[in-house]
């Protein structure tokens, strides 16, 4: 359906139609948000050439930008073209996430297809949604032969000044680069998701949706100020290799009034296909503990030798702190041979017997979490990854890490006729290898955790055993990095990284002077922060990171990292300010408990939080871990206050943030709330 226009819009737009034409362009076709608040529109100019703009309540989001694909055999999806036909569609429904920030996802939008014919291009369709939260576009193109794609000449001229916040496209360590906050107009080439302030308060996001079978792009800026997106290519240099017919993945515009808007939207997820893997009950979120710190500390090793990390001893530690706490998993790296090379995935170092650690863990109702690292060598680990599945499946091992660490650009891919050559992480060929992985793992009931994977593109909508990824600087950097992450890092993520799904970041580090190789280290946040990352940074599975004997000097602290839980019916990002600060409320799956994280930068701040998201008519207690009113993260990072009050839903909470602090509080109704 589409939508109805009243006769003073109808001339309205007759209008707009005889200015465009009067100013270069041809008529346009157009659909707005439910709201009517954000409008799409595609038109062609005097040379013929299509093109679309956004606005957000008649002002300018993204100026004209130019449309089209060019292919390697001279055709294009450029030259002379007319709107040959406008189909509309309307859609507001529910559908239910098996596991995730919310359990109901409501999917409210306006569709346009739009079909643009030409005597000298390749014609091709333009679908548009356009939802309360913004748009997301892409390319149809029908017939049946192979193609190959030089370059997509989509641009996305954004509109206004702004300050972005982004991360460069062309670092050395993929996406795990610190964001920098310029002037739009300084902005280089970059990763998505990008996110602006626009001066006149808007708030917008540059991402991608159902990255399936196609390059990721970068936002690169062109020579006339703008920007448009740069496919990351294989190593001959051609972009995507497909058939007809096919579709690229969604171009999206988050756009918001403020940041928590952003945070909000469920834009990325809705522009993904439904479940296809059917029942997933077998999938379960979690919280797991692992062999994996102490290796980065340089206390053990990943390879096999005196100082070995994956022992069947050391791994029965790990499984009897998580039992003993009641946490689901316990990942063990090192456990395979061959991390002196080639990796082998399907056997086990000899001090480790995976068989005996996986019966000890069901024993004590906790699971082992496999990992397979490939160093970036993928076509090696495509020979075996059938049958190391195979191994996970036989063992019962229900999830799996994989990692592919190499410099950005020398990941071991293949060429077009097969030959082993270097590629970027976020070519087709790795989106390719991950979708098989995904699928070879779910024919087994394994999940899946990504780490150096592709941007997150809501993926795992499609296929929910895809449970997280890492793609972001994450809190290893602490003793890794030449630079620790800052205080604002993770305040950062929240309004960038994560607008494109969960992140595994590992929080909860309670030893936050920690040592590596005789050198001291930092992290730069209190103790209270900590715990509050819980709550804001998202993943349905979440790491208890740190050497359990370090949780044992902070055992009041420790309890809130026993409670939160990981699954959730409903997450409300309630208030922020990008680089500033974030306060993230969730409440937990299948039950009345809420939970809150509120975090900073390096700033200290007061905060007001209105509790509306409670129940009203219910009296609850609330759990407050907040930094101590000496808390500073440099100087105090472990002071630490827990209290409690009773509150209801008209209650407001102020809230104290110490420089590069937060606070975590759970919420009880006041009948299932522990005893002073």
């Amino acid at each position: 359906m589409s939508r109805s226009l009243s006769p003073i819009s109808a001339a309205a737009v007759f209008l707009l139609a005889i200015v465009a034409a009067l100013a270069g362009c041809l008529p346009a076709a157009g659909v707005f948000s439910p709201d009517g608040e954000i409008e799409f529109r595609v038109n062609i100019d005097t040379k013929g050439q299509p093109g679309y703009e956004v606005r957000h309540e008649g002002v300018s989001v993204v100026g004209w930008s130019r449309l089209g694909i060019e292919f390697t055999d001279g055709a294009s999806a450029v030259g002379r073209y007319r709107l040959a036909d406008i189909e509309r569609n309307q859609r507001d429904a529910t559908w239910e996430q098996p596991w995730g920030e919310r359990r109901v996802v409501r999917d409210r939008h306006n569709e346009m297809v739009v079909t643009l014919a030409s005597k000298e291009g390749v014609d091709f369709r333009v679908r548009v949604r356009v939802f309360d939260d913004g748009v997301g576009f892409r390319y149809e193109f029908d017939g049946d032969s192979q193609v190959a794609i030089k370059r997509e000449w989509t641009q996305i001229n954004l509109a206004g000044p702004a300050t972005a916040w982004w991360q460069p496209a062309n670092g050395k360590v993929r996406y795990e680069h610190l964001y920098e906050a310029t002037p739009l107009a300084e902005m280089e080439a970059a990763h998505t998701p990008v996110t602006l302030v626009r001066d006149d308060g808007l708030h917008v996001a540059v991402h991608e949706a159902a990255l399936v079978d196609y390059a990721a792009y970068t936002l690169a800026p062109t020579d006339g100020g703008g920007f448009h997106t740069e496919l990351r290519p294989w190593s001959d240099g051609i972009a995507v290799r497909t058939a007809r017919p096919f579709t690229t993945p969604w171009r999206t515009l988050q756009i918001a009034e403020d940041a928590s808007g952003l945070i909000n939207s469920d834009l990325i997820l809705n522009l993904n296909e439904a479940n296809v893997l059917g029942d997933v009950s077998w999938v379960e979120p979690g919280k797991y503990v692992g062999i994996w710190w102490e290796m980065h500390l340089g206390l053990k090793t990943w390879e096999e030798g005196p100082r070995h990390g994956a022992t069947t001893a050391n791994a029965r530690r790990y499984i009897d702190f998580a039992a003993d706490h009641g946490f689901d998993g316990v990942l063990v790296e090192g456990w395979n041979k061959g991390w002196h090379g080639p990796f082998n995935y399907t056997e086990a170092y000899d001090d480790f017997d995976l068989d005996g650690v996986v019966d000890y863990a069901r024993d004590r109702d906790v699971y082992l979490i496999a990992h397979h690292e490939t160093y970036g060598d993928v076509p090696s680990y495509e020979t075996q990854m059938e049958a190391a599945m195979d191994v996970l499946a036989d063992a019962g091992i229900p999830q799996v890490k994989t990692g592919y660490v190499a410099d950005a650009g020398a990941l071991r891919g293949v060429d077009a006729n097969g030959e082993e050559a270097q590629v970027w992480h976020d070519s087709q060929f790795h989106v390719q290898h991950l979708l098989r992985n995904v699928r070879a793992a779910a024919q087994r009931r394994v999940a899946v955790n990504t780490h150096e994977p592709v941007k997150d593109t809501g993926l795992r909508r499609t296929y929910p055993n895809w449970l997280t990824r890492e793609g972001s600087r994450g809190q290893e950097f602490a003793i890794w990095g030449e630079i620790p992450n800052p205080p604002e890092h993770t305040v950062v993520l929240v309004h960038t990284r994560m607008l494109g799904g969960p992140m595994d970041f590992t929080p909860g580090m309670f030893d936050l002077y920690p040592v590596r190789d005789g050198e001291q280290k930092r992290i730069q946040t209190t103790l209270a922060k900590q715990l509050a990352l819980y709550v804001v940074l998202y993943s349905p599975m979440q790491m208890v990171p740190d050497l359990p004997e370090n949780y044992a000097t902070h055992p009041t602290a420790f309890q809130f990292v026993v409670d939160v839980p990981t699954d959730w019916e409903e997450s409300i990002a309630l208030d922020g300010a990008v680089g500033d600060f974030v306060v993230m409320a969730r409440r937990e799956r299948g039950g009345d408990d809420w939970y809150l994280g509120a975090i900073t930068d390096e700033e200290a701040r007061h905060v007001s939080v209105p509790l509306h998201m409670l129940d009203a008519g219910v009296d609850y207690v609330a759990e407050i871990y907040r930094d101590g009113d000496d808390g500073h993260w440099n100087d105090n990072p472990y002071a630490l206050t827990i209290e409690r009050r009773d509150i209801s839903s008209d209650t407001t909470l102020e809230l104290w943030l110490a420089a590069g602090g937060g606070t975590a509080v759970r919420f009880r109704p006041q009948e299932g709330a522990l005893e002073e």
